[in-house]
């Protein structure tokens, strides 16, 4: 039978299984480390471990020796190799995540930046409508003005309307 385009292969057994690893929470454990690595507490354990080290296969006895001076501490050498070739792929990954993290953190930025240029656009436009509106809005010595107008306008009509009308009392 011919293999169709619009069907998925069957998946094919490996020799090796396929080992089902959370990338979040090794990110998170390679993060770790990698800090760790980076702090001045790991260079003291690290100093401490390889004075011990080349202080024991040195001068401890013999026959507890487990490094020889003579062979140039070759176990010694193979241990620090090792830990630097694990420790770069786990610094590359927190880095990578950190970048991951700090792309996330730029874009929610530049989102937080448009929403508040666009506040503060509007804010602007309100405040110049209200300076508008404020210009038309009578203030309080034009009131004034006003009614000291009308109170005089009032007061020469009663002087020209020639003499007084008789008071209306309440009943």
């Amino acid at each position: 039978m011919a293999d169709r385009l619009d069907t998925p292969k069957e998946n094919r057994r490996s020799l090796v299984p396929r080992a089902r690893v959370d990338q979040d929470a090794f990110g998170k454990v390679a993060e770790g480390i990698a800090r760790f690595m980076g702090t001045p507490r790991f260079l003291v354990y690290m100093t401490a471990f390889c004075a011990a080290w080349l202080s024991w296969n040195s001068y401890g006895p013999v026959d507890l020796r487990f490094d020889s001076r003579a062979f140039g501490f070759t176990l010694l050498t193979l241990i620090l190799s090792l830990q630097a070739s694990y420790s770069a792929p786990l610094i590359l990954l927190a880095q990578s995540r950190q970048t991951d993290r700090d792309r996330v953190a730029a874009e929610q930025d530049r989102l937080s930046s448009e929403r508040n240029l666009a506040d503060t656009e509007y804010v602007a436009r309100e405040i110049a409508a209200l300076r508008i509106a404020l210009g038309e809005v009578a203030t309080r010595d034009f009131l004034r003005s006003e009614l000291r107008g009308l109170l005089e306008d009032i007061l020469a009509e009663k002087d020209e309307g020639g003499g007084s009308q008789p008071d209306r009392a309440p009943r």
